[in-house]
């Protein structure tokens, strides 16, 4: 059930042992879901409870530990032989008493690394501050670092097998916004839309299906869109109306997100204004575009743009994304901002999306591109402009 040859995993988890090596790491304890699919296949609406990798810097594969029922999980979906996924039993789930990282901790004191150099994701959603304290419990001789973004700077650069599936993404966010723009009507209720863009996020193409995108639709309208990440209500929609759409298609887990502004009816002079201006800073961002450059650099030729116009805007315009679980599909690493030095190269992909976000209204326009030899490709074909209904 592996989506990539097994060469691809190896030479993914070559290239996290090269990092580990140069940091003085003998073991990695993965809990990123996302991390964990990118080095093993494994997928699987388990991240509520704990699960992890070990990755031990002289071991040819990973170690999957996860709780008993979703052991059969990792069987199907991961290329790791069967000795290497150790599924805890129903005992340790939500306990008082007893917790998956003592679990881990006996397997590493079973492979004799009880006193090793250990790194762990400190600052991800799924590594809680328990799991740290029953690590330092039950590894009182081991030395602990911060792995955290270890695993996100490799995945940073994708594959061609990666970005086939980011453009079937792409396929299938056309076909979202498309849905979600001819849902939204005078009179409709917003949480009747967002159910067509469930449907049509999950029924894909004709050609392939879609798969759960790791954040919901962002629908705000009205004067909720002074603010980017409100969702939906039951409401109906009003002549006037400005609505933000910021959706995504999903395809294997690797994202293609898109946002687009409508009007329901003539544009306000403020929206319409500042929407072109978005949308010249985004041409601008986009030229300029290429391997060589800085994050930085990017988000440079958008400020250009918006100097003129008397609006400000105090956050990034972008960020590197791809595969991701809920609640997130950015990578957390390179971001579109002053100050980010991170060298741009083929194959890195972000979602270039300098929204602006008034008192009392606000205007989101998106672009996700990935990085070629010469320049930059969009992944998406639809309007780039402000939608009037």
């Amino acid at each position: 059930m592996q989506l990539f040859d097994m060469t691809e995993y190896q030479q993914r988890l070559m290239k996290v042992k090269e990092k580990m090596n140069d940091q003085g790491i003998d073991v990695l304890l993965v809990t990123d879901p996302a991390n964990m699919n990118y080095l093993t296949g494994y997928d699987g609406w388990s991240f509520y409870v704990h699960q992890l990798l070990i990755i031990l810097l002289d071991e040819a594969q990973p170690i999957w530990v996860g709780r008993g029922q979703d052991g059969n999980g990792a069987r199907l979906t991961t290329w790791l032989e069967p000795n290497n996924i150790r599924a805890y039993t129903d005992d340790y789930v939500q306990s008082l008493i007893k917790h998956p990282m003592d679990f881990v901790a006996d397997i590493l004191k079973e492979k004799g690394r009880a006193n090793s150099t250990i790194a762990v994701e400190m600052d991800t959603y799924y590594f809680t501050a328990m799991c740290y304290e029953r690590l330092k419990l039950g590894l009182s001789n081991a030395r602990f670092k911060d792995g955290t973004l270890l695993v996100n700077w490799v995945r940073i650069v994708k594959s061609e097998k990666e970005i086939e599936c980011m453009k079937k993404a792409a396929c299938i966010v056309e076909r979202v916004m498309q849905t979600g723009i001819d849902s939204i009507n005078e009179g409709v209720r917003e949480c009747d839309v967002v159910a067509n863009i469930y449907h049509a996020q999950i029924s894909g193409t004709t050609e392939f299906g879609g798969d759960y995108p790791a954040i919901v639709p962002l629908l705000p309208a009205g004067e909720k869109t002074s603010t980017p990440h409100l969702t939906w209500s039951d409401n109906k929609y009003k002549k006037g109306d400005t609505v933000i759409l910021e959706l995504a298609g999903c395809y294997k887990r690797y994202h293609a997100p898109l946002a687009r502004t409508l009007s329901l009816g003539e544009p306000l002079p403020k929206v319409k204004e500042l929407s072109e201006i978005v949308v010249e800073g985004i041409n601008a961002a986009l030229a300029v575009i290429k391997p060589g450059i800085t994050c930085q650099a990017i988000e440079a030729a958008w400020k250009r743009v918006l100097e003129k116009s008397g609006f400000i805007k105090d956050s990034r315009i972008g960020y590197s994304m791809g595969l991701n679980y809920p609640p997130d599909w950015g990578e957390h690493t390179a971001s579109l901002r002053p100050g980010d030095m991170t060298i741009l190269r083929p194959n890195m992909t972000f979602h270039l999306i300098p929204g602006i976000w008034c008192e009392d209204f606000g205007v989101e326009i998106s672009e996700p591109f990935r990085v070629t030899e010469n320049g930059c490709e969009t992944f998406v074909d639809f309007p780039r402009r402000l939608i009037t209904k």
